[in-house]
Order: C-alpha cells, then sequence, then structure tokens
C-alpha cells in the first residue's frame, strides 16, 4: 500500500516530509490537509492524528505524526535512502537527534510567533501582539546566533560539520524559509548578519533541488500577495499605514 502523506505545504514541517520523500525518490500520495480551513479538526484527520496537526503519515497499517519522528522513520524504513540522511553511526545520530530536540525548544519557538505576530496575523485580520513579535525576535535572533556559532562551527556545508545534509538540516531550513513572507528587506535585516547560516540554506536548497523550489512554490506566492498593496496604494503608503494585506 501507497505510503500517505498529510500536509499542507504552507506549514514548515510538512514542506520538509514532501522534499525529503521526493529527493529519495519514495513513491507515496500528499493527501492535502488545508489548515485554512480547519480540515486538521475534520473527524478523518482526527483518526490520523489525534492532535490534529500536520504533518502525518499512514504506511500500510502505521500512523505517526511529529514531523521529526516521521523523517527518522522515513530513513530507517524505506530502501535506499543515503546513509547522511539519518547515519548508521550511532554518535552521528546522537548528534542529529541533539540539533532536532533544540530546534522545537529554540528555532521554532523563536520563528514560527515572530513571524505570526508580524505578517501572518494581521493578513488574516488578527491584532498583532508587539510584545509577543519582540520576544520571538529575540528567541529567533538568538537561535539564528547559536546555528551560526555551534552546530556551524568548522568548515562543513551542513551542520555538525557534515558534508552531505541531514534530515536536521532539511527540518531547520524549512523552518527559516518561513521568513520569506516577510518580504526581502526584513527578511534581510533577520539573516544578515549570519554569513554561514546564509550559505548554508543555499547548500540545503541546491543539495535538495528541483523539489525544494518546487515544495516552497506556495511560500512564494504567498509572500508575493502579503507585500502587495491594495489597488490605487503604492507601496510606501501601504509602509507608512503599517498595513498588510492579503487575499489569503
Amino acid at each position: 500500500m501507497k505510503l500517505k502523506v498529510y500536509a499542507d505545504r504552507m506549514s514548515q514541517p510538512s514542506r520538509a516530509i514532501l522534499i525529503f520523500c521526493k529527493v529519495n525518490r519514495i513513491d507515496f500520495e500528499e493527501v492535502r490537509i488545508d489548515l485554512a480551513k480547519h480540515q486538521q479538526l475534520s473527524p478523518e484527520f482526527i483518526a490520523v492524528n489525534p492532535m490534529g496537526q500536520v504533518p502525518a503519515i499512514v504506511d500500510g497499517r502505521f500512523q505517526l505524526f511529529e514531523s521529526h519522528a516521521i523523517l527518522i522513520y522515513l530513513a530507517c524504513a524505506f530502501p535506499g535512502i543515503a546513509d547522511h540522511w539519518y547515519p548508521n553511526d550511532l554518535s552521528k545520530r546522537g548528534k542529529i537527534h541533539s540539533v532536532l530536540d533544540w530546534h522545537h525548544s529554540n528555532l521554532r519557538r523563536g520563528a514560527a510567533p515572530f513571524i505570526w505576530n508580524t505578517v501572518m496575523g494581521p493578513a488574516l485580520g488578527i491584532k498583532p501582539n508587539p510584545q509577543a513579535a519582540a520576544g520571538a525576535e529575540k528567541l529567533l535572533l538568538s537561535s539564528l546566533s547559536k546555528i551560526e556559532s555551534v552546530w556551524l562551527k568548522g568548515n562543513g556545508k551542513f551542520l555538525l560539520g557534515s558534508s552531505q545534509p541531514s534530515i536536521a538540516d532539511l527540518s531547520l531550513v524549512c523552518e527559516i524559509m518561513e521568513l520569506e513572507v516577510l518580504g526581502d528587506k526584513e527578511r534581510d535585516r533577520i539573516l544578515g548578519p549570519y554569513e554561514k547560516v546564509q550559505q548554508w540554506i543555499e547548500n540545503t536548497k541546491n543539495a535538495t533541488r528541483p523539489h525544494f523550489d518546487e515544495v516552497h512554490t506556495i511560500l512564494f506566492k504567498a509572500k508575493a500577495r502579503l507585500q502587495k498593496p491594495p489597488s490605487g496604494t503604492t507601496i510606501n503608503e501601504a509602509s507608512k499605514k503599517g498595513a498588510l494585506h492579503s487575499k489569503m
């Protein structure tokens, strides 16, 4: 029975799972769960993931949720997956797990609420929370600094000094890609001080193209909509008003 991947491409961890499957030529069916329509709360999906979150997978009778657990399962369960994604060497695996655990407690806790309180929430008509945004930005910048000085320490192209990407690289880069919706100027303000991080992002993109670009198409379309001023208003006028306008 074909693997089913339940995902919304606007979801950072969903994109990581889809890219991994495509890069490694895993035969799967993508089942779209539209978060904007609250499909993750439908009885049908709750039967797959009682937590009501994407991504999730069904492989025969086996069901699994949480993106890092899914990436580990896929790397182990399907034949022909290159060892660099999730090495057999237990010491290397342990290091990958340390990055993945750190990610959810740091980078994701900074990036996701920062983007929500500055762009995505207001675009959906939700009043922004400047205090929450400021706190999230502080954690985001601290996380990027840690990636630069700890996880990218040395001359390796990828995390932990590796010459090829692991599931940790893919997961973290997909998280950081969400900064695209901020617009080029704001994204560059956030990422600009971190040259190693920027090069690592490019290395990960290059290692997973063309699938990386294809899966992220929806994000670039959202970026274009979010940065587009209303009809009859110049970009400068929209900026002065501090307004965000979206067709999402």
